[in-house]
């Protein structure tokens, strides 16, 4: 009779809780660090901590591990990430009598992405008590990536011996695969004008806050394209009520499936910045990041084929679609890796009604039990 591996229920709960209750907002993650590095190694893998925090003043790095296995065949990646959003701080997992796990309401569950994480251990963990052959896993788990994917922009991708990779981290039910994401190109745009008293000479200021909010309503908002969108989020300035405002500052992002579409974007807002100035007597600055680049995995690869046999052998439907989210997998395709973003059965996340279930968390083992011990 075939060797078959086990999805402990009783045991992955357990960890999803421990984990759950360890702080791990973004740049806080030496608790959660420690106890996924002892995990790991429990598991016989090989255990690195990169110096990524120092970088952000963070306590923590990203934790690299790998597990040489016994199929033939190039390495795996498997990823999720470390950190949670906020409020995040005392957080601690309610098991409901259906299954249903959340929060206790004032903080988010953390199943974004602990639900990644304790499906990644609990799916190696099955796969090595079974016996079972696998392929050589490589982990990577990263810090800040709620915070614009910061922690794998600055990992040393010259260790990953994978060309393929897994990132658990995407919302919905296990059996769903993002195969294409965006561009994200995050801006800060400064205008200067020229202070004078409100009160007694207006005129001779130059107000930023005016100017600003000028460029503002003539940039289009929200869906510029059906593939492409714009948003300022944020916007200070001014000093006090009796100041005509010297400055302004404004924060937004551009989107798009399309990347030099989204920098035609951040290209279009500089030239309106430097028309409005220009006639006020004003100067301007933009300063832009990006945060990810857009790409999308041909449903042909074998990284979505594989991923198709394993939700077949579980029984359940695979399919591929689109997001308009970041993840880490921004990063890894950007290096050479063509890797695809699954659901862990993660619901409502970003918010205090955050919440999983058991049966997800044994789901999300299972398929990542499946795709290690795939041998194609």
């Amino acid at each position: 009779m075939e060797k078959k591996y086990r999805i402990n229920e009783k045991r992955i709960g357990r960890e999803f809780s421990r984990l759950c209750a360890l702080d791990s907002e973004s740049f806080s993650e030496r608790a959660i660090a420690d106890q996924l590095t002892e995990a790991l190694t429990a598991l016989g893998f090989e255990v690195e901590e990169d110096h990524a925090g120092e970088r952000y003043g963070g306590t923590a790095g990203n934790l690299y591990g790998f597990l040489k296995g016994e199929l033939p065949g190039e390495p795996l990646l498997l990823s999720a990430h470390m950190d949670t959003v906020k409020p995040g701080v005392g957080k601690k997992a309610v098991f409901l009598q259906d299954g249903t796990i959340t929060s206790q309401g004032d903080t988010v569950l953390g199943a974004d992405d602990l639900n990644g994480i304790t499906e990644i251990l609990e799916g190696i963990r099955g796969v090595r008590e079974a016996g079972l052959p696998h392929r050589d896993i490589e982990i990577l788990f990263s810090i800040a990536e709620e915070v614009y994917v910061k922690g794998s922009s600055v990992f040393d991708f010259s260790r990953i011996r994978s060309s393929q990779g897994y990132v658990l981290d995407m919302s919905g039910a296990v059996g769903k695969a993002a195969v294409q994401a965006p561009s994200m190109i995050s801006f800060e745009a400064e205008i200067t004008g020229r202070a004078a008293h409100a009160g007694f000479e207006p005129e001779r200021g130059i107000h930023a806050i005016q100017l600003m909010s000028h460029a503002i309503s003539r940039i289009h908002q929200g869906h510029l394209y059906d593939d492409t969108t714009f948003n300022v989020g944020l916007i200070s300035g001014g000093t006090a009520t009796n100041i005509v405002p010297e400055a302004c500052v404004c924060q937004g992002e551009v989107r798009s499936y399309d990347h030099q579409r989204a920098v035609a974007c951040i290209e279009d807002f500089r030239w309106l910045l430097k028309e409005i100035t220009e006639s006020a007597g004003a100067a301007f600055r933009l300063d832009t990041n990006v945060v990810a680049k857009a790409y999308k995995i041909d449903e042909a690869e074998p990284v979505v084929q594989r991923f198709y046999r394993a939700c077949k052998r579980l029984g359940i439907l695979g399919t591929i679609r689109s997001t308009f989210g970041g993840s880490d997998n921004n990063t890894f395709v950007t290096r050479g890796i063509r890797g695809i973003v699954l659901s862990c059965g993660m619901y409502q996340v970003h918010s205090v009604e955050e919440y999983t279930t058991l049966k997800d968390l044994k789901q999300g083992a299972a398929l990542v039990a499946e795709l290690i011990t795939d041998a194609l």
